[in-house]
């Protein structure tokens, strides 16, 4: 005879479920690294910030080895607007003289060390790192389009070290997107390309974009064209055939390129979703579009 629960026990029973579903996540990804690239409403909504960081903590605490690679676009525009300066974009990148370049410095080292702290509330241990930290980010001026836009570095040189000793002491490594050119020039980079490169380089098992979108859509304004898992090959068809445009195209761009680095998936998540990360990665249908390589374990 099957016993009669209450709604409590029900409930319980529910969460028990939950767990269960996640252990084969957690147990294939134990000791694996994951980055996860942080920014847009989920930075800016100081509620839905708490619980990213709460999140990414709960991954290291069940033994992933994460990473968070920061943005700050619009923390770094609000300062510029109070130096008395106007925010200039093009092909999507900002336009970075000196005074912007020590500007984004200054609010990107700030969002590091507001980030430790919130992971220091957890009672885990976190540490701020800058991309001229040990040499960890090298770069050479970046042209869009052939314009020289200022203080806006391409990422050439990625030396891990300083992450994997950060790692081996049971840090968590929080990366502002600065690095320096080979005659020491600070430069500015897109956090996207700053994350997919360094997933890259630390051989991540997993690369998390959080963004303000669903996912990857066939048609931008066709809901049920949107795509949950795609190999990169085809990711790149949609991109030559004309499908993919925008400001989706440099991400798309991101994104396959780890994945032909060896990252094993790729995925864009919307940061928007509270615990979307943990959505993804720990149960089986998962909420964005993940992109792979081989099939032989699609989460």
């Amino acid at each position: 005879m099957e016993p009669i629960l209450n709604s409590a026990q029900i409930e319980a029973q529910k969460k028990a479920q939950i767990l269960i579903e996640a252990l084969p996540y957690i147990q294939t990804f134990n000791r694996k690294i994951i980055v996860v690239k942080y920014g847009g409403s989920a930075m800016s909504d100081p509620w839905l910030q708490k619980e990213v960081i709460r999140d990414v903590t709960l991954l290291k605490l069940v033994g992933f080895k994460p990473i968070i690679v920061h943005g700050g676009g619009k923390a770094i525009s609000n300062w510029v607007k109070k130096s008395g300066k106007e925010a200039q974009f093009i092909n999507g990148l900002r336009v970075t003289d000196p005074e912007t370049m020590e500007i984004a410095e200054m609010v990107l080292g700030k969002i590091s060390k507001d980030l430790v702290t919130m992971v220091s509330e957890l009672g885990s241990k976190a540490i701020g790192i800058s991309g001229k930290d040990g040499g960890l980010l090298t770069v050479k001026k970046k042209y869009p389009g052939g314009q020289d836009i200022g203080f806006v570095g391409e990422v050439t040189k990625v030396d891990p070290k300083i992450i994997f000793d950060a790692l081996s002491n049971d840090y968590l490594p929080i990366i502002a997107p600065i690095g320096m050119d080979e005659f020491y020039n600070t430069y500015n980079i897109n956090a996207d390309e700053a994350a997919s490169a360094i997933a890259t380089a630390v051989g991540a098992d997993k690369l998390v974009y959080l963004t303000d979108i669903a996912g990857l859509y066939k048609d931008i304004n066709d809901p049920e064209s949107f795509i949950s898992r795609i190999k990169v090959e085809e990711a790149e068809d949609l991109i030559e055939k004309g499908y993919i445009g925008g400001g989706m195209l440099p991400k798309l761009a991101n994104c396959t390129q780890a994945v032909r680095g060896g990252v094993h998936r790729v995925h864009i998540l919307d940061g928007r979703i509270p615990h979307s990360i943990l959505l993804e990665i720990f149960t089986r249908k998962g909420i964005g579009t993940v992109f792979y390589e081989t099939d032989d374990f699609l989460k």
